[in-house]
């Protein structure tokens, strides 16, 4: 990945409280860990609007009959598997 420096204006208190929050070493650690939030949060915000998009023709929807789908009724509990795993900072590479 490649990194660059660059000046920004930002309110220190804000940044102060979120580097406590993470546990981050520098503003820098908070302002890459605040971007890769929101790139995710941004993603599943699309994924979300794309799986509430009206169907645009009977076609269209009907596609979602014609694949076997009896390998998804099974037990497993996935939100108590993977629930709140967005919500957690991704891991630091290092």
């Amino acid at each position: 990945m490649t990194k660059e420096k660059t000046t920004i204006t930002l309110d220190r208190s804000k940044a102060a409280a979120a580097r406590t929050l993470v546990g981050a070493r520098s503003v820098s650690e908070v302002v890459d860990v605040a971007l890769d939030h929101l790139i995710r949060v941004e993603h599943l915000r699309a994924d979300v609007t794309a799986y509430r998009r009206v169907f645009s023709t009977k076609a269209e929807a009907e596609l979602g009959f014609l694949g076997d789908a009896s390998g998804l009724a099974d037990d497993t509990d996935w939100d108590a598997l993977y629930g709140d795993e967005l919500l957690r900072p991704a891991a630091q590479p290092g």
